[in-house]
């Protein structure tokens, strides 16, 4: 049910604390976002790392940004749009089609120029998932990390959590 946030309002509410984190520290600085402008911005600002919730899908100079930003790259499955992902989602083989889409996705960012080394897979659970999708997934992360990738996966906090334990009804009994 997210709001989008336009592009200069993402950079002035992330550029400044990236820079601030980086002139104290040399910890791995990740940008969550779509845009090929704010990951620019970050990066050079200090992050080294883009996480894209679209897999470098969302803007037509996405796959070219990443490949001149030379920065690590998390490519992430996601049905739909954050403010529909939810309603209804559908797959006949969740498994093989995020691993699937996530491959195909990995290949257009290397024929871009991203390094192979660079290049993460998130099979984006909770996004456009129901719970039996994100535990199917859970239950064969196997099969993504056959790939060759790196596998980030980001459950922390999510609903899908309470799905198996339904005493987890705040977001802080899900950690």
């Amino acid at each position: 049910g997210a709001e989008p946030v336009d592009e200069a309002e993402e950079i002035a509410r992330t550029v400044p604390l990236i820079a601030a984190i980086r002139a104290e520290s040399a910890v791995p600085i990740s940008i969550d976002t779509m845009k090929p402008a704010v990951a620019s911005a970050a990066v050079a600002a200090g992050a080294t790392m883009w996480n894209d919730v679209t897999a470098l899908g969302f803007a037509p100079d996405s796959l070219a940004t990443a490949a001149d930003l030379g920065c690590d790259l998390v490519l992430m499955h996601m049905r739909g749009e954050p403010r529909t992902m939810q309603a209804d989602p559908h797959y006949d083989d969740v498994v093989e089609e995020v691993a699937g889409w996530l491959s195909g996705r990995a290949e257009a960012a290397m024929a871009a120029g991203v390094v192979r080394e660079r290049i993460w897979l998130d099979p984006g659970i909770g996004f456009g998932k129901t719970a039996a999708h994100n535990l199917a997934l859970t239950a064969q992360l196997d099969r993504l990390v056959a790939a060759g990738f790196p596998v980030l996966y980001g459950a922390s906090r999510k609903r899908v959590i309470q799905s198996v334990d339904p005493t987890a009804t705040d977001s802080g009994d899900r950690l």
